[in-house]
């Protein structure tokens, strides 16, 4: 059986495993993709035989919806994260009235990208994700994976928020997200 569940916000993905374990009394379960707990959306869960064809949907194309916090840097890349660095409203005042060359970098996003995993990430380095040892202090080199973004749609501005939709396959966020801020010079996180 394949189920579609909608996460919430403030749980793991994992979360949704247990919750639905205890619901339905199965044990044999798991998810295609891993959401970060502050994210929300639609999970695809395999429950018994239906765990066989979870690898079937990893390579299916995503859509993500961003809203994007312009001029504040954390750690995780979220809004949980330590803050490294802010720069207040300034970046907004700044990009006001800029959308199309803001629309214009997040284009030249398009394609293949070789980006590194976030550290808080779920990818597992040595067997343990990489937020667990981030979380703990400790510094590893993280993974280089290629991201394919089949296209980006920019869909506005505010003074507090800057949204975006990216579509694509290997999709994470917050590393778009870091680079999107390299190419527009400003920081941000994925809200």
């Amino acid at each position: 059986m394949i189920l579609l569940v909608d996460k919430p916000q403030g749980i793991t993905s994992f979360d949704c495993i247990r919750i639905l374990r205890r619901k339905l009394g199965v044990r044999k379960m798991g998810h295609a993709g891993t959401l970060d707990p502050m994210a929300t959306g639609l999970m695809i869960i395999g429950v018994g035989e239906g765990t066989k064809k979870l690898q079937d949907f990893l390579k299916l194309d995503k859509t993500y919806k961003a809203e994007i916090l312009l001029g504040v840097s954390t750690d995780t890349g979220d809004i949980t994260g330590k803050i490294l660095k802010e720069l207040g409203s300034m970046n907004y005042e700044l990009w006001k009235g800029k959308e199309a060359e803001i629309k214009k970098i997040l284009e030249g996003m398009v394609g293949k990208l070789s980006l590194p995993v976030p550290a808080y990430s779920a990818i597992k380095r040595g067997g343990e994700p990489l937020y667990k040892k981030a979380r703990r202090g400790e510094k590893v080199e993280p993974p280089v994976k290629i991201m394919e973004v089949l296209s980006v749609e920019f869909l506005g501005m505010a003074p507090s928020r800057n949204l975006a939709f990216a579509h694509g396959r290997e999709q994470m966020l917050k590393n778009q997200n870091e680079k999107a801020k390299e190419r527009i010079i400003i920081n941000g996180f994925v809200e």
